[in-house]
Parts: structure tokens; sequence; C-alpha cells
């Protein structure tokens, strides 16, 4: 699965290498080390204009989301907080997804994620967990394979009103591998920039040529480095939370 993850990149950096024609500097986020469920992600998609035909060209937008994804038909917006994550295999028939995988599909920008892995105390014999941090190799940034979805709060009376529309997200997670698959079963996949545009496209509907661009995560060239329990905390951040500690 994946918990936590660091998005610390500016809006502009990531307008710039994600060739996004549309941003709203109103719309701003704090840069987080310790990126939560139901915190507000940045997230790279691609939507006609307000009021345009669903076949008119689409424009690829910079927005933020709230990571966890809240399906059309819920009852109310609770249902997120278990809907973090979606697994690679089953994404395209899950009733909460299969209808995003075919028409709202998104890349969740990282800098890497967290995964925690047991270990047992040399002295004590207790286990604990021991996170790690997951990186590209080469620093560059993750771009995180996900959904996305529109919940409409029958709270707000005026459909015209932002406040009427919740937007919401899921990363899709696959097996792990590389330094990853030392440490935990499951990991975000993320998509190689070769496929950006062949995902993003929300003409594309091919469930099967979908599928295929999910393959073999971060191209497999992650690192990974034992970092503070501190991250254990959603209270704590800041860039303190990605040094390096001793190996357990």
């Amino acid at each position: 699965m994946c918990g936590r993850y660091a998005s610390t990149r500016s809006p502009q950096d990531l307008a710039q290498l994600f060739e996004v024609t549309e941003w709203h500097p109103e719309e701003t986020l704090a840069p987080s080390w310790n990126v939560a469920p139901t915190d507000d992600v940045w997230a790279v998609l691609e939507r006609a204009p307000r009021g345009a035909d669903e076949d008119a060209p689409a424009q690829r937008r910079l927005r933020p989301l709230r990571w966890g994804l809240v399906p059309s038909w819920a009852k109310d917006v609770k249902i997120g907080a278990r809907m973090i994550n979606a697994r690679v295999e089953t994404v395209h028939e899950k009733p909460a997804f299969r209808r995003a995988f075919v028409k709202r599909r998104c890349l969740l920008p990282a800098d890497g994620f967290y995964e925690w892995e047991q270990v047992k105390d040399a002295n004590s014999g207790k286990v604990r967990k021991q996170p790690y941090f997951i990186h590209p190799e080469d620093g560059q940034v993750l771009a995180l394979a996900g959904l996305y979805e529109f919940w409409r709060d029958p709270a707000v009376k005026d459909g015209d009103d932002p406040a009427a529309w919740l937007l919401t997200c899921t990363i899709i997670t696959t097996e792990a591998t590389d330094a990853a698959g030392r440490i935990h079963p499951r990991m975000p996949l993320a998509l190689t920039p070769e496929h950006y545009d062949a995902w993003l496209d929300p003409h594309h509907r091919s469930t099967d040529d979908l599928r295929a661009l999910l393959t073999t995560p971060a191209d497999g060239q992650l690192d990974a480095r034992p970092v503070s329990p501190a991250v254990n905390s959603v209270g704590n951040n800041g860039p303190q939370l990605l040094d390096e500690v001793p190996a357990p």
C-alpha cells in the first residue's frame, strides 16, 4: 500500500515538469514531507474546458485534490479514508474505481514515499516498525498513477457553487520491486514520462491499453534509506524526516 509520501516541489516547477497549460496561482499547497490520507495533494489531470462537449480537446491542469477517493454514489465523504489506494490487479473492475479508470485518470507528483518494515530489537526482543523513505535514484519526481472523482455534496443546494463539489483521488498500487520489495510487498505505481500523455488522455478508454501502461513501477530505479520514526505521526513535518538514520 501507500499511506504516506513526500511532495515538496512548487506548483510552478510541477507545471513545467508536466507541461501543464492551466494552473490557478490562487490554488496553493505548502510543501509536505509527510503527506497523509485526507490531505490535499497536487494532481495533474486533463479535462475539457467547463461547459464544452465531453469530446472537446482536453487541457492539462494542475489541481489540488483530496487524497482518498469518494465515489460519486457515496452517501458521505467518510468512505474516502478507506479508498486511498487501488490495486492495479483489480482497479478496472471494482465499483468504486472502474468508471474513473476509464474516464478520470491523473498523476500525483511525489519526491518519494514511505514504507515500514517490522524489525525485532536485539536487546528487548520487541517488534517495531522501521520507516524507510523510498525514492528515485536520480532524484527526479515520481509520477504516481492515480484516479480522481467528483462527489456532489447534497448539503450545498446550488450546483454551481464550487463548494458543492469535492474532488478526491486514489493512488494505484502494485507488487513491490527493487528496494521497496525488500521492505513491503506493495508500493505505489509510478509512470515513466513516455506514458504520461496516454494515461492522462480522457479520450483514451481502452481498458486493455490502459492496463498495459501500468507495468514496472518507476522503471525499477529506486533506492531506500531508513528514516526516523518521527514520520509515524502525521503531526510531524519538515525536511528532517528524510534524514537517514542508522539501519536497524
